[in-house]
């Protein structure tokens, strides 16, 4: 062993050779020495260089890192004559020299191993090993030794690849390239090592235990299109040159679940703790400030994406009421634009020029139709999922969620059945359903509240508090209505006289009717029918329209009448219409009553004028089929036939239901009878005097008449009701 001085590598050339650089007197046909620094032995190939003075041996920066050496130090060197096993396999971690490079420039794993053993063959390397890369003038790398397989020489053929420590490079040697942890390198290939990654769907996640009652195939939907790229390692996916989905806009009536879900998706995914932000957080009334909110939301996964590449940690940001923020662009009124630029923001940052591969954007809301179309698209927010109101086997489910802590310490009432409750709470939204059950809950807590002078709880209460059936039933009946129910009180006031049957023309609308309402129920017919209910003035319309609209016993009834809109522009008008046939596009069976169209129309017989803004909202809506799988029944009141006929309107409806007034005695008798007013001897006497007699008047007039003479008391009620007729002109007139 010979003493020998440390020193540095003449030249860049050489550095990158790796190799320890002598004079070219030392070691004489040597290939390998073995320096021993005091600390241990390392052993290095050499190439021979002038340069170098005699009695020094040049060493590069990461060789001396390695070797722990420092200038000037005293070695002691000999040669290495014993046989190096021939490697294999050469696993290679690899990071950038300066370590602050950032660059997602690819580099081919496949080139930078061709190069590696076109540089280095027949090299002796040594595990933990520094080097020094230089690969296609581009950056130069700093590569370590991270695992060596080889075989001894003599049992090439026939000996197993085994772990080695040190081994020298063969020009068929399998080359391994990993990227170091925390390296912006941007490793493709095959060549690339396959990285130690974690499952992304958390491993304790049970999804029987999820809590989301009724949705189940819009998880399934969201997970098949959001989440399977992502289970794959990233190899797979750059082999299929696939982008993951970035973002998803879950949207539906308010109380359906879509916060929930964005809850336990966040929950689901083995990722940061999401982000959530409430869209009017983001806004600010400092300029620049709305934006810079925006930036701060993505500056982590910013950070991350550039140092980890296609190995970064998966971002969740989950936006509450995102149209708050991403209004349709130039839809805000005033100059300032301050909408328009967040929305550009959020844009750029989702994706932009410098797009973001490990991000999930989720947002929510219940205005769909308010939100920029750019951020819809594609690449953006494109898994769009509706989350509408639960189906009855959805409503079960909710409805064990929210009552099995009940059952478990058995405060529910055997009596209590959950399918039930779920066939009585048509278009109960999710939230509405455990309002339900809360409400439930409070009636039955208030039977053992003792209400004397002060406010007592029964002493025995935690024993004898019991949910039951009636306690339920008593919630539905006066505490909790679905926001996307019956109309029951408009259709109670329309029907508050019942529907008097005074003759066939009575009957055969109400057998038409349901043969529209079961049409509309039909599967194999069209989403939509439509029927007019036409008829003079006062002949009783509106009532039979409700009656129609309650024997069709749909879980949605809506009314769009004109005592609603007093007041309302046309625009404003148009959007409450419009409004009321997009909430009925959301239950499976709707009804929607449109009262007096004339009315709706601004129809005057004086000019005459009319609106025609909301006459064409009405002619699309009318005829618009609705989402697949949705039945809609529209029955839509006019006492001016004529009219609708002038403005193209009747071809719109499916069917036209003609209400007469009251034309013949046995008729008005009918009526008269039914409510029970006069005596038989009184309806003798008005029988004999209308006998003969021309009769035209509505139902609706003549009930108010009779209710007019009802307040007479004494004997003169039939001469009193005969002359009011004649004086409303209802006998012997044509026209009343």
């Amino acid at each position: 062993m010979t003493m020998y001085k440390a020193s540095r590598c003449p030249t860049e050339e050489l550095s990158l050779s790796n190799c320890a650089i002598t004079n070219e007197t030392d070691f004489p046909g040597t290939k390998h020495i073995d320096v021993n620094t005091g600390s241990g032995h390392f052993i290095f190939s050499i190439k021979s260089s002038y340069d170098v003075p005699k009695g020094q041996i040049g060493f590069s920066l990461p060789q001396r890192k390695w070797a722990v050496l420092s200038l000037n130090q005293d070695i002691m060197v000999q040669p290495y004559t014993e046989e190096l096993s021939c490697i294999t396999t050469i696993t290679i971690e690899a990071e950038f020299m300066a370590k602050k490079t950032v660059t997602q420039d690819p580099y081919d794993s496949d080139e930078m191993a061709m190069e590696f053993i076109k540089q280095f063959a027949h090299q002796a390397f040594t595990k933990g090993q520094l080097l020094a890369f230089s690969f296609m003038n581009k950056k130069v790398l700093q590569l370590t030794i991270k695992d060596l397989e080889g075989v001894d020489i003599n049992a090439i053929k026939h000996g197993k690849p085994h772990k080695v420590n040190t081994g020298r490079l063969l020009p068929n040697s399998l080359v391994i390239f990993e990227k170091a942890e925390h390296s912006s390198l941007n490793l493709t290939g095959k060549a690339k090592g396959k990285v130690q990654r974690q499952s992304i769907i958390n491993p304790d996640w049970d999804f029987q235990k999820m809590g989301i009652g009724g949705l189940t195939n819009e998880f399934n939907s969201i997970f098949r299109r959001a989440f399977a790229s992502r289970v794959f390692p990233p190899e797979v996916v750059e082999q299929l040159g696939c982008k993951h989905v970035k973002g998803i806009l879950l949207y539906g009536p308010p109380g359906t679940g879509k916060t929930l879900m964005a809850r336990q998706i966040g929950k689901m995914l083995n990722a940061r703790e999401p982000k959530i932000v409430n869209g009017p957080q983001i806004l600010d009334k400092y300029v620049g400030e709305s934006e810079a909110n925006v930036r701060r939301l993505f500056a982590e996964a910013e950070e991350e994406e550039k140092r980890a590449g296609p190995n970064s940690g998966l971002h969740i940001i989950i936006f509450d009421e995102i149209d708050a923020i991403c209004k349709a662009r130039g839809s805000v009124a005033g100059n300032t634009g301050v909408h328009d630029t967040v929305v550009n923001q959020l844009l750029s940052k989702i994706d932009g020029v410098e797009q973001l591969n490990n991000i999930l954007v989720i947002g929510m809301t219940n205005r769909k139709d308010m939100i920029d179309d750019a951020l819809l698209r594609p690449g953006r927010l494109e898994v769009q999922v509706e989350i509408s109101l639960p189906n009855e086997e959805g409503r079960v489910q909710i409805l064990d969620i929210h009552t099995a802590k009940m059952r478990r310490y058995k405060k529910i009432h055997s009596d209590v059945d959950c399918k039930e409750i779920a066939t009585l709470t048509k278009n109960f939204s999710g939230a509405e359903l455990e309002g339900l059950v809360r409400a439930a809950q409070s009636t039955a807590m208030n039977r053992l509240i003792k209400a004397s002078n002060k406010v007592e709880v029964d002493p025995e209460a935690l024993e004898k508090l019991m949910v039951n059936r009636g306690d339920f039933l008593h919630a539905l009946e006066n505490d909790i209505k679905p926001a996307f129910g019956t109309a029951q009180e408009i259709l109670s006031r329309f029907l508050a006289r019942g529907i008097i049957n005074w003759g066939i023309p009575v009957k055969n609308i109400l057998e038409d009717g349901m043969l529209y309402i079961q049409q509309a129920k039909a599967e194999d017919t069209a989403g939509l029918v439509s029927v007019l209910i036409e008829g003079p003035p006062n002949s009783g319309k509106t009532a039979l329209a409700a009656q129609l609209a309650k024997n069709s016993d749909f879980p949605f009834v809506k009314v769009c009448s004109p005592e609603e809109m007093v007041g309302y522009t046309e625009t404003a008008k148009c959007l409450h219409i419009r409004k009321v046939f997009d909430d009925a596009y959301r239950s499976t069976l709707s009804c929607i009553v449109v009262d007096n169209i004339e009315r709706l129309l601004d129809y005057g017989p004086i000019g005459p004028r009319y609106s025609n803004l909301t006459l064409q909202a009405l002619l699309v809506l009318l005829k618009k089929e609705p989402p697949p799988g949705k039945k809609l029944l529209v029955l839509c009141t006019s006492s001016r036939r004529e009219i609708l006929q002038d403005m193209e309107m009747l071809s719109a409806f499916t069917g036209i239901l003609h209400v007469p007034n009251l034309s013949k005695p046995d008729q008005l008798l009918s009526v008269l009878d039914n409510i029970e007013m006069f005596s038989p001897e009184e309806l003798k006497q008005v029988a004999k005097n209308i006998k003969d007699k021309k009769i035209f008047i509505g139902i609706k007039k003549l009930l108010a008449v009779i209710d007019m003479v009802k307040q007479i008391t004494d004997g003169h009620r039939v001469i009193k009701f005969l002359t009011k007729m004649e004086e409303e002109g209802c006998l012997d007139m044509e026209v009343c």
